[in-house]
């Protein structure tokens, strides 16, 4: 449509001034008005110019094919939901890492909570991967109350590690997908061939167990879309 009506803006003056010419030449009669003959041949000018140079330097934003914005497959809710979960976990490990069972108890606190306005029912529109997930989500919200209740910063220790495991199962099976985790262990954590496993969301080795030079990745969870930005590892879990 837009090309139509480019061309009609030279073909229109053209026409008029052609009909001028013939008139006169042909037909000997008197040519247009000046005035009408005048703004003829501007808007002919106007018509080319604006077809055979402006059109070519303007940018082709409907050619420009842009890559596609990284989209969660879930939902802003339920996607904030886990940041929630995930952001006080990671301030509860801070607490173990510093042995400051203060931190411990207060982000222990936030994480149920967190836990608790979990919006798992999104989940429902599969059935196998809410039934699937209902399990590691009961697990989970049992053992942060451990963690709470236990009297000793190791019994506590003990709690995270159950904790860990089943938190890992859960984002697994939903296939959290906005960042990449780290799944660590420390092998001895609890004495010899007994780890400790904990999530984290960068590379650095910060112990929860208590326990010097002992921590290694052992896997990750990352379901960030192949396209995005800041995934700089595999597109699947690990």
């Amino acid at each position: 449509m837009k090309n139509i009506i480019e061309l009609l803006g030279i073909i229109l003056p053209a026409l008029i001034i052609l009909v001028g010419i013939i008139r006169v030449f042909v037909y000997k009669t008197k040519l247009f008005n000046g005035l009408t003959l005048l703004f003829a041949v501007l808007l002919l000018i106007i018509g080319l110019l604006q077809y055979f140079v402006f059109k070519n330097s303007s940018p082709a934003v409907a050619d420009s094919k842009l890559p596609p914005l990284a989209v969660s497959q879930h939902s802003q809710a339920f996607n904030k939901s886990v940041e929630n979960i995930l952001n006080a976990y990671f301030r509860m490990t801070d607490g173990f890492v510093n042995a400051d069972p203060a931190a411990i108890q207060q982000s222990g606190y936030e994480l149920k909570t967190a836990l608790d306005s979990f919006t798992i029912d999104e989940l429902k529109v599969d059935s196998l991967i809410f039934q699937t997930a209902l399990q590691p989500y009961g697990n989970t919200k049992a053992e942060i109350v451990s963690i709470i209740s236990d009297p000793s910063l190791e019994e506590k220790r003990s709690s995270l590690n159950i904790f860990s495991n089943e938190l890992y199962s859960l984002l697994r099976t939903v296939r959290y997908d906005l960042a990449k985790l780290y799944w660590k262990e420390c092998p001895f954590a609890f004495g010899e061939d007994k780890p400790g496993n904990w999530l984290s969301k960068t590379e650095e080795m910060m112990n929860p167990y208590g326990k010097e030079n002992c921590a290694e990745i052992r896997s990750t969870i990352n379901f960030l879309p192949a396209d995005t930005n800041i995934n700089k590892g595999p597109t699947k879990d690990q």
